[in-house]
């Protein structure tokens, strides 16, 4: 029920979130976008109140991703008046990643099938990073990095499948939320870099779709 209200109240936020974002509206995204973050944090620590206690250690690993991610969300909103925002974001979203990998790791481990999607994974981003690259500058190193991070965090996600601590719906909720902040990023990248696009902001739909799904594993430990 808990969460049933919370996405329900979050995908209203989003929704206006992305009319302003479509609108260029700033005062609209300087108001639903810390609405919306706000909300995938609340989600995560509504774990606590679904999960054993015993399993809230999981719970807390999570967090600090969670709020990296909070703070390149705030970071992002700068950038048309900071040309040093972006990078702090970047910055700020590739630790975030970081910790989502140290998480899904020390719960999980690795495991001989993680070689495939990992292939997958290189194969792919590779080639996002090689067709954005004219338009990097001089941010190809972040941005290289930033690509070899989220496709390690993405393949630990998927990997969750195969261990002994996740729950099924925890590796479905895990893998399907690595995978849709990929996207996320792969269109924004592709507006940033290549291909500017009005409604490029149609990431972020993805994005907290992403997040949440990654918050919510944090409740279904038991099934």
């Amino acid at each position: 029920m808990i969460y049933g209200i919370l996405v329900v109240a979050l995908i209203f936020t989003v929704s206006m979130l992305l009319r302003h974002e479509f609108a260029l509206n700033d005062r609209g995204i300087f108001l639903w976008k810390p609405l919306s973050s706000t909300l995938m944090t609340v989600i995560l620590l509504a774990a606590f109140f679904r999960a054993d206690p015993s399993d809230s250690t999981y719970t807390l690993a999570l967090l600090p991703g969670v709020l990296l991610c909070f703070g390149g969300d705030m970071a992002l909103m700068f950038t048309k008046k900071s040309s040093r925002a972006f990078l702090i974001g970047l910055v700020l979203f590739l630790l975030g990643h970081v910790a989502y990998t140290v998480t899904f790791i020390a719960f999980n481990g690795f495991h001989s099938s993680d070689w495939i999607s990992a292939a997958v994974l290189a194969v792919f981003g590779l080639g996002v990073y090689l067709y954005i690259l004219p338009g990097l500058g001089s941010m190809k190193v972040p941005v290289l990095f930033y690509v070899l991070i989220i496709s390690l965090m993405v393949n630990r996600g998927l990997s969750t499948f195969s261990g002994n601590y996740f729950s099924p719906v925890q590796a479905w909720l895990i893998s399907l939320g690595a995978i849709l902040f990929y996207i996320s990023d792969v269109v924004l990248a592709l507006g940033k870099f290549r291909h500017a696009w009005k409604y490029g902001r149609i990431n972020l739909a993805f994005y907290y779709a992403g997040q949440v799904c990654i918050a919510m594993s944090a409740g279904f430990h038991f099934l």
